[in-house]
Protein backbone atom coordinates (compact mmCIF):
# COMPACT_ATOMS: atom_id res chain seq x y z
CA UNK A 1 0.00 0.00 0.00
CA UNK A 2 1.16 3.13 -1.05
CA UNK A 3 1.70 6.09 2.03
CA UNK A 4 -0.04 8.29 0.06
CA UNK A 5 -3.27 6.06 -0.49
CA UNK A 6 -4.47 8.62 2.68
CA UNK A 7 -8.26 6.40 1.87
CA UNK A 8 -6.43 4.02 4.34
CA UNK A 9 -6.13 7.07 7.36
CA UNK A 10 -8.84 7.05 9.88
CA UNK A 11 -10.60 10.58 9.70
CA UNK A 12 -7.98 12.75 7.64
CA UNK A 13 -8.99 15.90 7.26
CA UNK A 14 -9.11 16.30 3.45
CA UNK A 15 -11.06 17.77 0.52
CA UNK A 16 -10.67 16.77 -3.38
CA UNK A 17 -6.92 16.97 -3.33
CA UNK A 18 -6.07 15.33 -0.42
CA UNK A 19 -4.73 16.02 3.04
CA UNK A 20 -5.49 19.32 4.31
CA UNK A 21 -3.25 21.06 6.55
CA UNK A 22 -4.54 24.05 9.23
CA UNK A 23 -1.05 24.76 10.58
CA UNK A 24 2.59 24.03 9.30
CA UNK A 25 3.20 21.82 12.40
CA UNK A 26 0.37 19.67 10.88
CA UNK A 27 1.98 18.86 7.28
CA UNK A 28 5.66 18.51 8.85
CA UNK A 29 3.70 16.02 11.21
CA UNK A 30 2.91 14.59 8.09
CA UNK A 31 6.11 14.25 6.29
CA UNK A 32 8.34 13.40 9.01
CA UNK A 33 6.03 9.72 9.15
CA UNK A 34 5.97 9.35 5.41
CA UNK A 35 9.56 9.87 5.37
CA UNK A 36 9.86 7.30 8.25
CA UNK A 37 7.67 4.71 6.60
CA UNK A 38 9.33 5.38 3.21
CA UNK A 39 12.68 4.63 5.27
CA UNK A 40 11.15 1.29 6.66
CA UNK A 41 10.98 2.12 10.20
CA UNK A 42 6.60 0.71 10.25
CA UNK A 43 4.72 -0.46 7.33
CA UNK A 44 1.88 1.88 6.32
CA UNK A 45 -0.67 -1.03 8.20
CA UNK A 46 1.24 -0.38 11.49
CA UNK A 47 1.14 3.18 11.41
CA UNK A 48 -2.73 2.84 10.49
CA UNK A 49 -3.48 0.92 13.58
CA UNK A 50 -1.01 3.58 16.17
CA UNK A 51 -3.57 6.09 14.47
CA UNK A 52 -6.39 4.21 15.27
CA UNK A 53 -5.25 3.01 18.87
CA UNK A 54 -4.81 7.11 19.24
CA UNK A 55 -7.97 8.35 17.87
CA UNK A 56 -10.36 5.89 19.65
CA UNK A 57 -8.66 6.98 22.30
CA UNK A 58 -11.05 10.52 22.57
CA UNK A 59 -14.03 9.64 20.79
CA UNK A 60 -15.52 12.88 21.39
CA UNK A 61 -12.99 14.25 19.57
CA UNK A 62 -14.50 16.43 16.11
CA UNK A 63 -11.74 16.29 14.56
CA UNK A 64 -9.88 19.59 15.48
CA UNK A 65 -7.42 17.40 17.15
CA UNK A 66 -6.88 14.80 14.66
CA UNK A 67 -3.10 15.67 14.32
CA UNK A 68 -2.62 15.77 17.83
CA UNK A 69 -3.53 12.25 17.63
CA UNK A 70 -1.44 12.00 14.73
CA UNK A 71 1.74 13.25 16.41
CA UNK A 72 1.19 11.13 20.02
CA UNK A 73 0.89 7.69 17.62
CA UNK A 74 4.08 8.88 15.73
CA UNK A 75 5.98 9.40 19.06
CA UNK A 76 4.75 5.71 20.57
CA UNK A 77 5.83 4.48 17.20
CA UNK A 78 9.51 6.28 17.25
CA UNK A 79 9.45 5.12 21.32
CA UNK A 80 8.49 1.84 20.32
CA UNK A 81 11.18 1.79 17.49
CA UNK A 82 13.94 3.74 19.63
CA UNK A 83 14.29 6.50 17.71
CA UNK A 84 14.27 8.27 20.63
CA UNK A 85 13.85 7.72 24.41
CA UNK A 86 11.32 9.23 26.52
CA UNK A 87 13.17 11.25 28.37
CA UNK A 88 14.51 12.83 25.50
CA UNK A 89 11.33 13.55 23.72
CA UNK A 90 9.67 14.91 27.03
CA UNK A 91 12.89 17.32 26.86
CA UNK A 92 12.50 18.17 23.52
CA UNK A 93 8.93 19.03 24.15
CA UNK A 94 9.12 21.11 27.43
CA UNK A 95 11.93 23.12 25.08
CA UNK A 96 9.38 23.80 22.46
CA UNK A 97 6.99 24.42 24.81
CA UNK A 98 9.74 27.22 26.44
CA UNK A 99 10.33 28.69 23.54
CA UNK A 100 6.95 29.07 22.17
CA UNK A 101 5.57 30.76 25.32
CA UNK A 102 8.45 33.22 25.13
CA UNK A 103 7.95 34.09 21.38
CA UNK A 104 6.08 36.94 20.65
CA UNK A 105 2.56 36.72 18.81
CA UNK A 106 3.29 36.53 14.88
CA UNK A 107 6.69 35.64 15.16
CA UNK A 108 8.24 32.20 14.56
CA UNK A 109 9.13 29.46 17.17
CA UNK A 110 13.09 28.70 17.57
CA UNK A 111 14.69 26.66 20.12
Amino acid sequence: MSALDVLALPRIPRDADGPIFAEPWQAQAFAITLKLHEQGVFTWSEWAQALSVELARDPADDGSRYYEHWVAALELLANDRRLTGSAELAARKAAWKEAYLRTPHGRAVSL
